[in-house]
């Protein structure tokens, strides 16, 4: 089989020869050995061995988020953004809305070395900001999508892979505008305020899946942001409330054009494993194994019926500790308890420090080495 065809027939429950492979973000496609800018953490040679068994031996998904483009909105024009370089070279971002007599204010730090970004300052931090938020001028105009950046993925991949179309969910949208202590406690305590800024996000998020799954019908979807309302931080009648409720219309919209919409989230999931079903999505990620996470893939396709297409259930910190014999046993381990296709071998995340270490390249290649062994 081609990689393209192993990863589309095991979306649509096809037997496969093997497990397909992911490396989940690094394909070998966006991490630019190249590029001197210094905030690229892969011009770092440590990087070319993965990034070159990445493109060549797994099963590649290029995520993709589409732009829409739009004239300058009543929100736009009260936003304002500057950036800055601290004395340590790290590049700082202020975002400020001007919201009635308030200014939310966001600031944001990413470090050269390290490839995330840290939230220092979220826009709301009490309900007062939150109903400033909500009180501000939304005019529900998505604009016109890009679809090149999906199309173009789809060109350079081939028969290698397939793209993704990567999508927030509302939960996503209003919970990121908060700490996460402020987050669960006005989510808790403050459920009626809380739906109104989620009814706010849905209607531009429905819109937008709407346009681009007839644009680009047929492709995998992640949908993030459930993970917000697994436990501890809420607990399933809200995961319900803010999950279930905001993403089936997203699923709906998705599968009606032959789509995958899948479900991301990290931690546990035990307690919400028939909440996630009634989603109605077709896979799920990544499906973290304990102590980060409380369920193993074997509890997950029992409990589920096996209607899911289970994405996961490498740590990132294994691939990062432990010695390439522990490592196959954690990968083989994961495949016989996937029970046999429906089912890709994925890490939880990805390394995001500059210099990548040889035992985590050693554990890659070993995961690699595993699965194209593994006939089912």
């Amino acid at each position: 089989m081609t990689r393209r065809d192993r990863l589309m027939a095991t979306l649509r429950g096809e037997k496969t020869d093997r497990p397909p492979v992911c490396f989940y973000e690094l394909n070998g496609i966006d991490e630019d050995i190249h590029n001197p800018d210094p905030f690229n953490i892969y011009n770092d040679p440590s990087w070319r061995p993965l990034l070159e068994l990445a493109r060549d031996r797994t099963d590649r998904i290029a995520m993709r988020t589409v732009a829409f483009h739009h004239e300058p909105n009543a929100v736009d024009q009260l936003t304002s953004t500057k950036i800055y370089y601290d004395e340590n070279g790290s590049r700082h971002n202020i975002t400020e809305i001007k919201a009635g007599d308030r200014v939310l204010r966001q600031h944001t730090r990413r470090d050269k070395d390290i490839n995330t970004v840290w939230a220092l300052e979220h826009f709301v931090k009490d309900e007062d900001d939150l109903r400033a938020w909500i009180d501000l001028p939304h005019d529900g105009n998505v604009g016109i999508p890009d679809c090149r950046p999906v199309l173009e993925a789809e060109k350079v991949l081939g028969d290698t892979g397939i793209a993704l179309i990567d999508s927030s969910d509302a939960l996503c949208e209003i919970a990121a505008l908060m700490s996460m202590e402020d987050y669960t406690v006005i989510a808790m305590t403050a459920p009626e305020l809380f739906e109104q800024a989620l009814n706010i996000a849905q209607v531009l998020i429905e819109k937008k899946v709407e346009i681009l799954s007839k644009e680009l019908p047929g492709r995998l979807w992640r949908i993030y942001g459930p993970e917000y309302a697994t436990p501890p931080y809420l607990p399933p009648a809200l995961y319900e409330r803010y999950v279930v409720n905001y993403d089936r219309p997203l699923t709906k919209l998705i599968k009606s054009t032959g789509g995958f919409p899948r479900l991301h989230e990290h931690g546990r999931m035990k307690a919400v494993l028939d909440l996630i079903l009634k989603t109605g999505c077709t896979a799920v990620d990544p499906i973290e194994p304990a102590p980060q996470g409380d369920v193993t893939l074997a509890e997950v396709r029992e409990k589920t019926g096996g209607k899911l297409v289970l994405f996961g259930n490498l740590e990132i910190s294994d691939i990062e500790q432990l010695s390439p014999d522990e490592m196959e046993k954690k990968v083989l381990t994961a495949i016989q308890e996937s029970g046999g296709s429906r089912f890709v071998l994925m890490p939880s995340a990805s390394p995001y420090g500059r210099k990548l270490s040889p035992l985590t390249l050693a554990n890659y290649t070993r995961i690699v080495e595993t699965v194209e062994n593994y006939r089912y």
